[in-house]
C-alpha cells in the first residue's frame, strides 16, 4: 500500500469498488431476499419438484413482459449471493438457464420444519429499517438505544405498544427456534439428570417443544413476559407462566438462557444470573444453566460465521445496549455473578451451547 497521505491509481479504484459494492447492496441484499419470500419463488421452485425456467416461472407469477428484465437480474444477484442456484437445461435442442434452491433458499420454503421467512420479515419491517437511519443522533445520545431515539421507547416497551409488531417479533424468534429440533439431536448429555427446565424468554413455546418431543420424562417451564404468554396453553410436561426474569425466576433443575443474554448490559446479565442461580440452588451442584449465544472468536471460526457475529454485536449494541461476547467476556460475567465454572460447546452454525455451574 502507498503512504497514508498518497494512494495508487490502482488502490483509489480498488477502495471505489469496496464502497460501491457495499452502498449499493444496502438495501437490495436485505430487499431481494424479502422480494423473493413475497412473490413464493422458493415455494414455487420447492413444488416444481425440478429447477425451474425464467419462462415457467414468469408465467406462474404472471409478471409483466415490461419487468421479465429485471426480475431475471434479481435472480441473477440472488444466485450470485448464494440464494439460488443457475443450471443448464437442455429443452429438445436449445439449452436455457434454470433456478435451483440452495440450502440458504431451501429455509426460505413455507410450511416446511425449519422455515426462516418469518425472521426475513422480522429484520425487513419498515420500522426497523429506518431506525438505522437515526445513527449519528444515537452517536451522540448518552445512554439512548438506537430504538430509543427513533421511535422514543425501548424495544420491549415499543413491542408491547405495537401488537403487529410484536406478533412479528415472536413469529420471527419462533422460526428460528425451530432450528432447536435440528440442534438438539445428539444432545442427550446436556439433559441428563434433568428433571425439569425453565425456558427463559421462551416466548411462544417453540424451543421447549422441541425439548418436551426430544425428552419426553423432562418438566418444561416457559417463562416469559406475561403479554406473550397469557393466552397460551400448556401440555402434561410444559406450563406457562408469566413474570419478570430481573425479579425472580420459576425454581427448576435447569434454566435456559437462548438469545437472552445478548440483549443486554453486562450490569442486566450479572442480574438475571444471579437469579437464575437462586432458581437451581435447590439442585445443588447437579443445577446448572444452559446458555444459548454467539461466542466471538476471530482466530478460530471461518470468516463468514465472524462476520455474521460481528453483526450481530452492531444490531445488539445500538439497538438495545446488548452485546455479542468473546469466551473471556462470557468468564467474566460468569464468575461476577457467583459460577464456578463453565463449558462451552458447539452448537449450531454460529451458535455455542454453554453449560454454567454453582
Amino acid at each position: 500500500m502507498a503512504s497514508n497521505n498518497v494512494l495508487k491509481a490502482s488502490e483509489i479504484f480498488e477502495g471505489q469498488v469496496h464502497l460501491y459494492k457495499h452502498l449499493y447492496a444496502h438495501a437490495i441484499d436485505c430487499m431481494s431476499i424479502k422480494w423473493m419470500i413475497e412473490l413464493g419463488i422458493p415455494d414455487i421452485i420447492h413444488n416444481h419438484g425440478q429447477p425451474i425456467s425464467l419462462p415457467k416461472l414468469v408465467s406462474i407469477l404472471q409478471i409483466p413482459p415490461s419487468k421479465v428484465r429485471g426480475v431475471k437480474s434479481l435472480l441473477r444477484y440472488l444466485a450470485h449471493n448464494g440464494f439460488l442456484q443457475i443450471l443448464r437445461v437442455h429443452h429438445s435442442t436449445e439449452e436455457n438457464e434454470a433456478y435451483a434452491l440452495t440450502p440458504a433458499s431451501h429455509l426460505l420454503v413455507k410450511g416446511t420444519d425449519f422455515c426462516l421467512a418469518p425472521m426475513v420479515k422480522g429484520l425487513t419491517d419498515p420500522t426497523l429499517s429506518d431506525m438505522w437511519s437515526h445513527l449519528k443522533k444515537w452517536t451522540y445520545e448518552d445512554d439512548l438505544t438506537l430504538v430509543d431515539v427513533s421511535v422514543g421507547s425501548t424495544m420491549w416497551d415499543f413491542l408491547g405498544k405495537n401488537p403487529a409488531m410484536n406478533e412479528s417479533f415472536n413469529e420471527a424468534m419462533a422460526s428460528d427456534s425451530q432450528m432447536m429440533n435440528l440442534a438438539l439431536k445428539g444432545c442427550n448429555w446436556v439433559f441428563e439428570g434433568v428433571e425439569s427446565i425453565v425456558d427463559v424468554g421462551g416466548g411462544t413455546g417453540t424451543t421447549a417443544k422441541a425439548i418436551c418431543d426430544a425428552f419426553p420424562n423432562v418438566k418444561c417451564t416457559v417463562f416469559d413476559r406475561p403479554q406473550v404468554v397469557e393466552k397460551l396453553s400448556g401440555t402434561n410436561n410444559l406450563t406457562y407462566v408469566g413474570g419478570d426474569m430481573f425479579e425472580s425466576i420459576p425454581k427448576a433443575d435447569a434454566v435456559l438462557l437462548k438469545w437472552i443474554l445478548h440483549d443486554w448490559s453486562d450490569k442486566d446479565c450479572k442480574k438475571i444470573l444471579e437469579n437464575c442461580r437462586e432458581a437451581i440452588s435447590g439442585k445443588g451442584k447437579r443445577g446448572k444453566v444452559i446458555v444459548i449465544e454467539n461466542v466471538i472468536n476471530e482466530g478460530r471460526d471461518e470468516q463468514g460465521v465472524t462476520g455474521l457475529k460481528l453483526i450481530m454485536d452492531v444490531h445488539m449494541t445500538c439497538l438495545i445496549n446488548g452485546k455479542e461476547r468473546r469466551e473471556e467476556e462470557w468468564k467474566k460475567l460468569f464468575v461476577e455473578a457467583g459460577f464456578q465454572s463453565y463449558k462451552i460447546s458447539p452448537f449450531t452454525g454460529h451458535l455455542s451451547l454453554i453449560q454454567i455451574y454453582p
